[in-house]
C-alpha cells in the first residue's frame, strides 16, 4: 500500500512538472525612445535584419500607443496595466538627492503645475506579481526609473534583477556607465573601460537563458536603457554610418538602433540555442516616440508635440508560436496597458480577471479575431498640450489653452490635415468622451501636495 501510494505521488509530482514546462516561457523587450519609424521595413537608414525577421514571424501591431509617452509613466502603464494619470505620474521621475523620499515633484514650465508621483506605489500589483502566483520565475535586466532602494524590481515581483540603477539614462554607454550615486547595488564594479552597456545587459539576458535551470516557466522582462540619449554609438557601428554619409547624432542614433538589434538577434539566438524557442512568447516594443525625426509621423520625444502620432505611436510585435500567424499586420489601434492582461492570461490559460485595470487582452487578436472597440486616451503634464483620444480612424489632440486638433489619423498619419471645426460629427462625440474621461481619470489635486515632501524642479 505504501508502494502504491508513493508511486501515485511521483506521478503527480511528475505531472506537475510536465504542466509547468507546457505553459510558454516569455521575454519581453522594452526600448527606450525607439521611434515607430526606427525601423528597417519602414526606413532604410536603419539596419535592424532581426526585428525585419520578427516581423515576417509575428504580429506585427501597425497602431501601438503608450497612454502618457514618457520614461516613467510608459513603465508604470506597462507593469500595472493601467493609464498612469490614474496614479498620479504625468511626467518622468526626477529624483532630487536631498530629497530622495519626496512623494511629489513639479515641474516649472508646466502650465498648469501638476504634481506628479515619484515612484510605483508598492501596493499596485505588477504583471510580475501575478506571474509569479501562477508559478512563474521572474528576472528583470536593464532600466527601472520607478523608484530607488525599496522599490526596485525586487520589490514589485520579479526574483532577480541585473544592471538596474537609480538613472533614467547613463551618463554614457562606455564604462562608466553611470554616476556612482546612481548606482548604490554596484552593478558597474564587473566592468572595465571599452564595455558597452547595451552589450553588457545583452550578455546578462543571454547568459540568464542559458543558465536556467528551473523546473518553473520563466518571464524575462529586458529593459533597455538605448536607444535614449546621450547618443553614443558602439564604435565599429559609428564608423559604419559615417562611412555611410551619416553625421553627427544621427550617426550614432543609427549605430544605436543597430546594436539594439544585434541584441534582439542575441537574445533570440539563445533561446534557440536553449532548445526552448518554440515554447517561449516573444513580444518587443517601445515606451514612447524617438527623440529624432519620427517622420512620415508627426512629433517626438520632445517639442510640446508629443501626444502626436510620432511621440505617442510605437514599435509593437508579438510572436507566440504556434498562434500567432506569420507576417500579419493589426491595424486595430492597442496601447501599451494591454500587455498585462495579455502576459497573464498567456501565463494562465484563462482570461485576466485583474480589477481596476486599463488594459484588455490580446489574446483574441493573436489568434485572429477582435477585440471590442474602444476609445483609447492620452495624457502628459509639461506643455499645453496635454491629453488626447483614439477612436478607430480618429484622433483629437486637446491643449491647456483651449485649442483642440482632429485628425483622421488613417487617411492622414502625418496629422497635417486638421479637421476641427469643420462640421464633423465625430468632433462633438470625441470631445464629449475625453471630457467624461478627464473628470473620471485625472485626479484633482494640486501644487498643494507639495506639503506631503515634494518639491519643484528647474
Amino acid at each position: 500500500m505504501f508502494k502504491r501510494i508513493s508511486l501515485i505521488c511521483v506521478v503527480f509530482i511528475a505531472t506537475l512538472k510536465i504542466s509547468a514546462q507546457e505553459k510558454p516561457n516569455i521575454v519581453l523587450l522594452f526600448v527606450d525612445d525607439y521611434g515607430w519609424a526606427d525601423i528597417g521595413y519602414r526606413n532604410t537608414t536603419f539596419n535592424t535584419p532581426n526585428l525585419d525577421k520578427l516581423k515576417k514571424e509575428s504580429l506585427d501591431f501597425e497602431r501601438a500607443y503608450i497612454p502618457t509617452p514618457t520614461c516613467s509613466p510608459s513603465r508604470l502603464s506597462l507593469l500595472t496595466g493601467k493609464e498612469a494619470v490614474r496614479l498620479q505620474m504625468v511626467r518622468h521621475i526626477h529624483l532630487d538627492p536631498e530629497k530622495p523620499d519626496a512623494k511629489y515633484a513639479l515641474w516649472k514650465t508646466d502650465p498648469v503645475q501638476m504634481p506628479s508621483i515619484n515612484y510605483l506605489p508598492l501596493k499596485e500589483v505588477t504583471y510580475a506579481e501575478k506571474l509569479k502566483e501562477l508559478g512563474y520565475y521572474n528576472m528583470f535586466i536593464g532600466k527601472w526609473h520607478l523608484g530607488h532602494t525599496g522599490r526596485y524590481p525586487t520589490d514589485q515581483g520579479f526574483h532577480a534583477d541585473f544592471g538596474t540603477t537609480d538613472a533614467g539614462h547613463p551618463k554614457s554607454y562606455y564604462y562608466p556607465f553611470f554616476k556612482t550615486s546612481e548606482d548604490p547595488k554596484g552593478f558597474m564594479k564587473n566592468y572595465k573601460e571599452g564595455d558597452y552597456l547595451t552589450d553588457v545587459l545583452t550578455d546578462g539576458a543571454v547568459d540568464f537563458i542559458k543558465d536556467y535551470d528551473k523546473e518553473e516557466p520563466f518571464m524575462l522582462s529586458f529593459w533597455y536603457y538605448s536607444v535614449h540619449g546621450p547618443s553614443i554609438g558602439r564604435k565599429d557601428l559609428l564608423k559604419k554610418y559615417q562611412d555611410a554619409g551619416l553625421e553627427g547624432k544621427y550617426a550614432h542614433h543609427a549605430a544605436m538602433v543597430e546594436a539594439m538589434d544585434e541584441s534582439v538577434g542575441r537574445v533570440r539566438a539563445a533561446l534557440k540555442d536553449k532548445g526552448i524557442a518554440d515554447n517561449t512568447v516573444f513580444i518587443v516594443l517601445s515606451d514612447q516616440g524617438g527623440a529624432y525625426t519620427n517622420a512620415p509621423l508627426r512629433g517626438g520625444k520632445k517639442g510640446g508635440d508629443t501626444l502626436a502620432e510620432g511621440g505617442a505611436r510605437v514599435p509593437f510585435m508579438i510572436y507566440y508560436p504556434g498562434l500567432t500567424q506569420a507576417n500579419t499586420v493589426c491595424h486595430t489601434p492597442v496601447q501599451s496597458v494591454d500587455v498585462f492582461p495579455t502576459v497573464v492570461e498567456i501565463a494562465s490559460g484563462k482570461s485576466c480577471k485583474a480589477k481596476g485595470i486599463q488594459g484588455v487582452s490580446l489574446m483574441p487578436i493573436l489568434k485572429g479575431k477582435t477585440i471590442k472597440k474602444r476609445n483609447l486616451f492620452g495624457f502628459r503634464s509639461y506643455e499645453d498640450q496635454y491629453c488626447s483620444i483614439t477612436s478607430g480612424d480618429w484622433k483629437m489632440i486637446k491643449y491647456h489653452s483651449g485649442k483642440y486638433q482632429l485628425y483622421n489619423v488613417v487617411k492622414d498619419r502625418s496629422e497635417l490635415n486638421d479637421l476641427i471645426g469643420t462640421g464633423l460629427r465625430i468632433e462633438t462625440k470625441l470631445k464629449k468622451d475625453l471630457a467624461k474621461w478627464e473628470k473620471k481619470a485625472v485626479p484633482d489635486y494640486g501644487p498643494h501636495q507639495l506639503s506631503e515632501g515634494g518639491y519643484e524642479l528647474h
